[in-house]
């Protein structure tokens, strides 16, 4: 199997949880990382383990949900590794009060901006690039929530999985013959702090027989090999 050794790749939500362990996994397997996230504090924490399995990492702060900040951030990334090549929408959120009873529109447009609209802007930053080179990967963590409707996920967070996996397929329509290639992840519950915003956060033990991080980061690399060295 060739390997992805010096591959950049372009990580949101790299401060905790899927991100930080989608970082240490690239970064065994040899790539050049860019991390995005709002924290500074927990993206630096990330940079650390990063380091530490012997990989290196440049910090773009942003706020995946404003367009100006991401496209300050691309360029950040751009310059201090070259033109992406594995893009990996990760950021995600969602709100304690989130079912129809007491949803704001507030809350609801905040979940909306950084779950969807948030992998919308990143993915047109890199595309161009992407399109030129004609050849690129996209991966996107959504989640179960975005292949059915689970009461517990609330209505803006389950329509904005649902519109991620729909904007995936849309790029593998549109760009797969410019040699773009794009891949969503959808998993069930995984032991991430996002649980804590759930109107009941799960137990420790519940968490404990959950999909952990690391699973979704060994997925992932998996569909790198599979999808961008086939």
């Amino acid at each position: 199997m060739r390997d992805i050794a010096g591959q950049a790749v372009w990580i949101t939500g790299a401060g905790t949880g899927i991100g930080r362990a989608l970082a240490v996994a690239f970064a065994e397997a040899g790539c050049r990382l860019a991390l995005t996230g709002r924290s500074r504090d927990s993206l630096a924490e990330t940079q650390r383990m990063v380091e530490a399995v012997g990989g290196t990492a440049m910090l773009a702060i942003a706020d995946v949900s404003d367009a100006h900040q991401v496209t300050q951030a691309h360029l950040a990334v751009a310059a201090a590794l070259g033109d992406v090549d594995i893009l990996v929408n990760n950021a995600g959120t969602n709100a304690r009060k989130r079912h129809w009873a007491d949803l704001s529109p507030a809350d609801m447009a905040a979940v909306v901006d950084v779950n969807l609209k948030g992998p919308f802007l990143c993915s047109l930053a890199v595309l161009p690039a992407m399109r030129e080179r004609r050849a690129g990967l996209l991966i996107h963590v959504a989640s179960v929530a975005g292949t059915g409707i689970f009461a517990v996920s609330g209505p803006s967070y389950t329509a904005s999985k649902h519109g991620t996996r729909a904007m995936s397929a849309t790029i593998n329509a549109e760009e797969g013959i410019h040699g773009i290639r794009s891949v969503c992840i959808n998993p069930g519950e995984v032991a991430t702090p996002i649980l804590d915003t759930r109107p009941r956060p799960p137990s420790p033990e519940e968490r404990a027989i959950m999909i952990q991080p690391e699973d979704i980061a060994a997925v992932a690399v998996f569909w790198t090999f599979q999808r961008l060295l086939a």
